[in-house]
């Protein structure tokens, strides 16, 4: 019979600070995804732990709060630059308004945020959708002599959260002034 592993220690502030430190290292992280991740720190000491270091998770997951809002407080954990460079990178990867702003959210960026750092730029949105149809070969970027299926390129930008009138533009553009539109976006 193997023995088991001796209990991990309950973790405590500096447990804490260094695996926020350990994370925040590795990965660019809002104050709500930073948390999760140390909760989930915490459950799992305590699913080990047993019974008894149930009933502490409370004390914890407060500990868990005072240490993000220290890093928030000293800079390490900043939310608003976080919703800036994810949304520029989003949008230069092609997404839209829509699907940056649900992104956001899902890293629990407030609304507020969100919508600051999501610009309401319409030939912003028009580039990601020409990004977006250039790496899926849609509209101008189509092969030359291929059939266009236009209901089935349009639901292509729908789903990726673009209006219909942003997509039958983006769809309708010429391969040139599609490529100078997101030539001149790429400069800025």
């Amino acid at each position: 019979m193997r023995p088991s592993a001796p209990t991990p220690a309950r973790p405590d502030a500096a447990s804490l600070h260094e695996a926020a430190l350990a994370y925040l290292a590795r990965y660019a992280a809002t104050a709500a995804s930073l948390i999760r991740v140390l909760d989930r720190r915490c459950d799992r000491w305590a699913r080990v732990a047993g019974a008894e270091a149930e009933a502490t998770l409370p004390d914890l997951r407060q500990a868990v709060r005072a240490e993000v809002a220290r890093l928030a407080a000293a800079g390490l954990v900043d939310d608003a630059a976080f919703a800036e460079n994810r949304a520029a990178s989003l949008r230069r990867g092609g997404r839209s308004r829509r699907a940056i702003a649900a992104h956001l959210a899902a890293h629990g960026v407030e609304a507020a945020l969100a919508r600051e750092a999501v610009s309401e730029d319409a030939e912003a949105e028009l580039a990601a959708a020409l990004l977006l149809a250039r790496r899926r070969r849609l509209g101008p970027f189509r092969a030359e002599g291929a059939e266009a299926d236009r209901r089935r390129e349009l639901g292509t930008l729908a789903r990726a959260g673009f209006g219909e009138g942003v997509a039958r533009r983006a769809l309708a553009m010429a391969r040139e002034a599609a490529e100078e539109l997101l030539e001149a976006v790429r400069r800025r």
